[in-house]
This record gives C-alpha cells, sequence and structure tokens, in this order.
C-alpha cells in the first residue's frame, strides 16, 4: 500500500500486524490451549514429513485476514494496470499471481482437493516469494520507486499538504514544515480548517472545493514577515470517484515584491511618489470616458511652481528637489485618496477630480494654492516663500471632446495665471467669457 502511495497511519500499521502476532504466540504455545490446531501430529500410516491436523478457532481467524490481505493487495496491484507503463507489467503479473495463487491453493486445500496429509499452501508460498524476488530483482521497482517519489516529494521547494476526501490531513512534506513551522505530523487525521487554525491563528482564506483552483494567499511567517503563497489546489481522483486533495503552496513573496517594484517605476515619480505622467492618462483616460458615458462632472487642474527655475539656479538642484516634494506633501494634506494627483513634468502637477463641477474644482485650487503659500519651505540658508499657480477646466461633454483637450484649457488657465502676476487660480471658462 505504501509503494502504491497510500498513506498507512502508525496506528493503522499496528492494527494491521495484531492479528499475526497473536497468531505466532498461539502457534507456540497451542498444545496448551489448542485454539490454533485441535490436532497435529505426524500421520501415524505414512509418517514424516505427513501431518495429520486438524484446525481450530483461530487457525480460521488468521487464514480470514491473511488471504484478505492478499485479496486485497491483489485488488490494488490490478487497479495499477492501466497506469503501469509496458516495462513493468511482466513484473505486476509476477506480483498478481504471487498473490493469486496462495489463495487458489488454499481454497483448493479447504475444500479437500489435495492429498491427505499434505498442506500445499506453504509450498505455493515458496513460488509466490520466488515472483516476488524476480519481479523485485529484474526492475528494483520497491527499492527505487518508493525512495524516488519520497525524495523528489520532500526536497521540491513548493509546500505540499495531501488531504483525504473528507478534508483530513494525510501527508506533508519537508517544504510544507518550514513554511508553517506549526505542521507537523501530530495533526495527521485532522481536518484541515482546525488544522489550519491551530498552527496560523486564523481561518483559511476560501473554500477548497472538489477542483481544481489557483489562488494568492498572504501568510504571516513565525518571524513575522508577510509571505505570499500561490495555492494550486488539485483533486485527487481514482477512476470517477473523488479520494482527496492535494494543496500545492508555491513562495512567490519576492516575484510578488519584484512585481511591486516594477509597478512603482512603471507608475510613480521616483523622487515625489505620486503617479507619474504615464499612469496619470491611464487612469484619468478611465476617469474621462466614465464622465462622458455617465454625464458626470469631471475637472481637472494643472499647476505649476511658481519662479522654480530661479530655486535650482540659486540654491542648487538638490534644494529644487526638496521644494518639489515640500510641495506634494502640503498637496497630499489637502487632497482626498480618490482625487488623482499626477506629475505632470518638471514643476508641474495635474489633479482630476471626478464627480466634481467647475465651481468646487476651483475651490479646490484655491484651497491648494493658500495651503501652499501659508507654509514656506524652511532651509539652512533661510525661509523660502513657495507659491502655485494654477489653471482649472471643466468637461463639457461637448461632441468630439477629448481628454487633450481638457488639459489644453487647463494650461491655457495656467498660462494666464502666470501672465497676471502668478500666485493665483485662472479658470478656463471665465477666460472664455471675457473673451467673448
Amino acid at each position: 500500500m505504501q509503494y502504491l502511495g497510500f498513506n498507512i497511519f502508525r496506528k493503522r500499521y499496528l492494527l494491521i500486524l495484531v492479528v499475526p502476532v497473536i497468531s505466532l504466540f498461539m502457534v507456540a504455545t497451542n498444545d496448551l490451549h489448542h485454539l490454533h490446531y485441535r490436532v497435529f501430529e505426524l500421520d501415524s500410516e505414512l509418517g514424516a514429513p505427513y501431518a495429520r491436523q486438524e484446525i481450530g478457532t483461530w487457525y480460521i481467524i488468521h487464514g480470514i485476514v491473511t488471504f484478505a490481505s492478499m485479496f486485497v493487495a491483489f485488488y490494488l496491484l490490478l487497479s495499477q494496470w492501466r497506469e503501469t507503463s509496458r516495462e513493468y507489467k511482466p513484473q505486476l503479473v509476477a506480483l498478481l499471481f504471487g498473490q493469486l495463487l496462495p489463495m487458489v491453493t488454499a481454497f483448493v486445500y479447504l475444500i479437500g482437493f489435495t492429498p491427505p496429509g499434505i498442506d500445499p499452501v506453504p509450498m505455493v508460498l515458496w513460488i509466490s516469494s520466488m515472483l516476488y524476488l524476480w519481479a523485485i530483482g529484474s526492475s528494483r521497482l520497491f527499492r527505487i520507486m518508493p525512495i524516488a517519489k519520497m525524495t523528489i516529494f520532500n526536497n521540491i521547494n513548493d509546500g505540499v499538504l495531501v488531504l483525504d476526501e473528507y478534508g483530513r490531513l494525510v501527508e506533508h512534506n519537508a517544504a510544507a514544515e518550514k513554511m508553517f513551522p506549526g505542521l507537523s505530523k501530530t495533526m495527521f487525521g485532522r481536518h484541515f480548517d482546525e488544522m489550519w487554525k491551530d498552527f496560523s491563528g486564523e481561518n483559511f482564506p476560501f473554500e477548497i472545493e472538489k477542483k481544481a483552483i489557483q489562488k494568492d494567499l498572504q501568510f504571516t511567517g513565525e518571524d513575522h514577515q508577510p509571505y505570499t503563497y500561490q495555492i494550486r489546489t488539485t483533486p485527487l481522483l481514482h477512476g470517477l470517484y473523488h479520494k482527496g486533495q492535494l494543496l500545492i503552496f508555491t513562495d512567490i513573496t519576492e516575484v510578488k515584491r519584484l512585481q511591486l517594484q516594477l509597478e512603482q517605476q512603471a507608475f510613480y515619480d521616483d523622487l515625489t511618489q505620486i503617479y507619474n505622467r504615464r499612469a496619470f492618462f491611464q487612469m484619468c483616460d478611465q476617469y474621462f470616458a466614465e464622465a462622458t458615458e455617465e454625464k458626470r462632472s469631471l475637472t481637472v487642474i494643472l499647476m505649476d511652481i511658481d519662479h522654480f527655475k530661479k530655486v535650482n539656479d540659486t540654491y542648487g538642484h538638490a534644494v529644487g528637489d526638496q521644494v518639489l516634494k515640500h510641495v506634494v506633501k502640503l498637496c497630499q494634506e489637502q487632497l482626498n485618496a480618490d482625487q488623482l494627483f499626477g506629475r505632470y513634468g518638471g514643476e508641474e502637477f495635474v489633479l482630476a477630480l471626478r464627480n466634481t463641477d467647475l465651481p468646487a474644482g476651483e475651490k479646490v485650487a484655491e484651497q491648494l494654492r493658500q495651503h501652499v503659500e501659508d507654509h514656506p519651505f524652511y532651509m539652512k540658508e533661510g525661509v523660502l516663500p513657495v507659491t502655485l499657480s494654477l489653471g482649472v477646466a471643466s468637461a463639457n461633454h461637448e461632441p468630439e471632446e477629448t481628454l487633450f483637450q481638457l488639459l489644453n484649457q487647463a494650461d491655457h488657465a495656467l498660462y494666464v495665471a502666470k501672465e497676471d502676476g502668478r500666485n493665483r487660480v485662472s479658470v478656463f471658462a471665465e477666460l472664455v467669457n471675457k473673451s467673448n
């Protein structure tokens, strides 16, 4: 059974050995109780090696257990016929006959078809043993296959848990113990949900269904560090019957970390850690499409740090970088998480406000301008006043209107704010009204 991949718990091993151990004792002490053989003596007429025997109660019990075991072994070997490669089928046939011959011979003996005084079963068992030796010696399958299977099972980097059809743990490998330090063989036979809660302190995050699934799992290790595991579950089928579930845990913590790092580099500005221009356009395109389709308000604000080139020329780019981060921090203090804030380029920043009309957008722009003006930048050389010029435009949902046009309107309003003296908010719609 172990060779064929059936897990047998230690208690069941001992249970299987109970009857043979008792039989050994019964045979050794048979003269005291005659429970195994009622009569066992040399044949008075034929002499040695012929014997006359009458079987006792325990002989029947022992025979039932022995030949039931042979029958089960025969069935298990036969069930592997289709999965056995052609090269090993002769050995499988030898093993099958090694089980079948003693059963048939014992049946023939018990119904009285053998010569008197001769028990052919021991002779047949000798033939069975020769078949076993040939099968094992010619293929080395009993020496190699279990070792190979266990070596692969315990040396792969993925953690593997094997559950039976009732969701109870029946096996795990060494990698699983490293992943989950609370896991041990003492948990064999326990339901997976209870076992997981014992060593993780929480419920398993999803239900294990009788089908193949793949999901990610966040897990806090014994070192209190977060880990990410990819879980693949595979049903273990025998024909059409569900016999258990295989859970494979792959540590993708480093992959996720690199993925997040790449996303950070792809979507966030290195200096200010807000969205870069590419990410802003990608997300704002979606905002604009939703606003157009659902006729909702969308306002954009372009802002520029006043006289920023002079800051770089006077104090150097290191101070200029600190000013950029200072302005971003002040703006974030006034913004909500659902307001799209990004670096447009250089000292320019852009803000998209969903479900916000033009007056409300102008109010947000004024709050930002005032907040930045009220908080100058402090450096070793002294206090550096920092101000913003801002241009505001709102979508009109006109035919053929695009996000590019909307940003151009905000840019035009920003240009006017600078021309009018900086540190002010300019609204594109008001400029259009004035020109008309």
